[in-house]
């Protein structure tokens, strides 16, 4: 056993109630029925439905998404007979995609993180206090100053330096520890910016958290110039990465008022809070398989 899989096996939370649930997610073109059928496949397999979201942007032929969640004694044994009847019901019959999952078996993060820690530690205490049912496989940083309090977590810390233009050793290096061991990246105030190519080639979903300012207030010390406009919200936006920079799905956003009496170290403290409040809201939901991404946007059954 590796490192990162013994830390993988150590810090693995799960959810009370969920050792014999599952997250069924259907998307695809609405059409008659579509409920009725996937009812249909859970309870004849003796299924107990728990929670069930669905949406349909245009009930004549629009795109349709349903989050069904559903409890089920030896669900592990009975995987393989279910995924065969709603490949031959919603795929063949429907024209459906769908993802079937096992809930006990939280999904594996790493965490990128620079020398701002606010996102991070916040993210950590909620997993130690059983708050995301995830596993934190490891936490990589381009500078080592949070490399103590990481550990004193529990989790194992990568120091992977990124310096200059060309970042192609670092990434590397980042897709060799990431490979075959995460479901997902969170950049938690990650202040590197991700190439095309690192995108495709780590080939799972990467969240991301910044302020709300975007486009406006560009670069470093945005609270700063924002404080100087006078504005009168301060928030954060959580995303999916894609190589448009900050212009992925978004998943979750969140703002807070402020005055003319607040000043730039007051806006910056109130950014943190709603940064860490709204990071952690998406890993949750996407940890819990709420999101579902469709284009450039996404339905969230929060």
């Amino acid at each position: 056993m590796t490192v990162t899989q013994a830390a993988v096996a150590r810090t693995a939370r799960t959810s009370p109630g969920t050792d014999h649930q599952a997250s069924l997610i259907v998307q695809g073109s609405d059409a008659t029925g579509i409920v009725a059928a996937v009812t249909a496949v859970l309870g004849q397999h003796g299924a107990n439905i728990v929670a069930l979201d669905q949406y349909s942007d245009n009930p004549h032929g629009g795109a349709f998404f349903q989050r069904t969640v559903f409890s089920l004694d030896g669900l592990q044994a009975a995987l393989p007979a279910l995924r065969a009847e709603l490949d031959e019901k919603l795929v063949k019959q429907y024209g459906l995609t769908y993802t079937l999952r096992d809930m006990s078996v939280p999904k594996r993060v790493a965490i990128f993180a620079s020398k701002s820690d606010h996102c991070l530690l916040d993210l950590l205490w909620r997993h130690r206090q059983g708050q995301l049912p995830v596993s934190i496989a490891m936490v990589i940083s381009n500078h080592p100053d949070v490399a103590e309090e990481v550990r004193n977590f529990g989790i194992p810390f990568f120091h992977v330096p990124s310096m200059g233009a060309d970042k192609s050793a670092a990434e590397a290096e980042h897709l060799r520890l990431l490979k075959d061991n995460v479901d997902f990246v969170v950049l938690a105030r990650y202040m590197q910016i991700l190439s095309g190519g690192f995108i495709e080639k780590a080939g799972v979903p990467i969240i991301n958290i910044h302020h709300s300012f975007l486009p406006a207030f560009i670069g470093a010390g945005p609270y700063a110039k924002a404080k100087e406009r006078g504005v009168k919200l301060v928030g954060a936006t959580a995303h999916y990465v894609t190589e448009d920079l900050d212009e992925g799905p978004i998943i979750e956003q969140d703002v807070v008022r402020v005055t003319h009496a607040d000043t730039a170290a007051d806006l910056t403290r109130r950014g943190a809070d709603v940064e860490r409040a709204v990071l952690s809201r998406a890993v949750l939901w996407h940890a819990e398989d709420r999101v579902i991404r469709n284009g450039n946007h996404t339905i969230v059954f929060a």
